[in-house]
């Protein structure tokens, strides 16, 4: 789709037709995170079926990986709510959107706990992201708030193993029921764990960062993609289906594999 610097003009009889204009560029990297994605959760299944022996739970070059992983598309989430924002789009437009995020991490929950019933995906990348567009919504116009903000949750984690050691009071965050949160003294039991610190501060960094981009006008959303690049920005304009597809695929192609050797 062309990345036009003109902006886009909504009908407001008819919000729910409303098309935020795609920037190739920001899809792009959106599309590197979910190709780096799935060679990570390649890399886990095979460790599953027992091909290689790895411990991606806490070995570093596992976790930072992830980390990595999660921060570029919660960046990419950001500055897309940044560019929704700044061209207008609805709240209606944004709610029917949000609802398939929602849809989508309900079917992880389901589809996690059929495969991992003890420690099945409740609060993962989809789950936050769901809760993280209404928050990013409602403070679109804090302004250089935002770089405060996105900061102050981030630093807040490296604050919560230091306040766990002051008293029990705060244990009632393990429970389940409220360590989507963050505020956690051991990791809880489950396959994608992605609570609101420091992850929140990630995502409104990366709003703050698409409004300065889109302020000074730079063309680092809008220069030409390459040819070479174009796949990714195709992946990256359907991430949340690629999302969904892309690890019952690669598991049932090793299970498959598994059984014939």
């Amino acid at each position: 789709m062309s990345s036009a610097k003109k902006k886009n003009k909504y009908s407001k009889k008819n919000p729910v037709t409303e098309v935020v204009q795609r920037y190739d560029r920001l899809d792009a990297l959106r599309g590197l995170a979910m190709v780096w994605m799935t060679i990570f959760h390649l890399c886990f299944d095979l460790n599953y079926f027992g091909f290689i022996h790895q411990n991606f739970y806490e070995d570093i070059f596992w976790t930072a990986q992830r980390s990595c992983i999660v921060s570029l598309f919660l960046i990419c989430a950001g500055v897309s709510q940044a560019i929704s924002v700044n061209q207008g789009l609805s709240w209606s437009r944004f709610w029917k959107r949000w609802k398939q995020v929602a849809g989508a991490a309900l079917l992880v929950t389901v589809g996690s706990y059929i495969v991992y019933p003890e420690s099945f995906i409740y609060f993962g990348v989809l789950h936050a992201v769901a809760v993280m567009l209404i928050l990013m919504r409602l403070t679109a116009h804090a302004g250089n708030w935002l770089w405060v903000m996105g900061a102050g949750v981030i630093a807040l984690k490296m604050i919560v193993p230091s306040a766990f050691a002051l008293g029990p009071a705060l244990e009632v965050f393990n429970h389940p029921l409220l360590n989507w949160i963050g505020i956690v003294s051991y990791k809880p039991r489950t396959e994608d764990y992605v609570p609101l610190i420091p992850w929140l501060g990630v995502m409104w960094l990366g709003l703050a960062a698409g409004f300065a981009i889109l302020k000074n006008k730079s063309e680092v959303l809008t220069m030409a993609l390459t040819d070479r690049l174009k796949p990714l920005a195709f992946i990256g304009r359907y991430s949340l289906s690629y999302y969904l597809l892309h690890q019952p695929i690669l598991f049932v192609i090793i299970m498959l594999v598994k059984k014939l050797f």
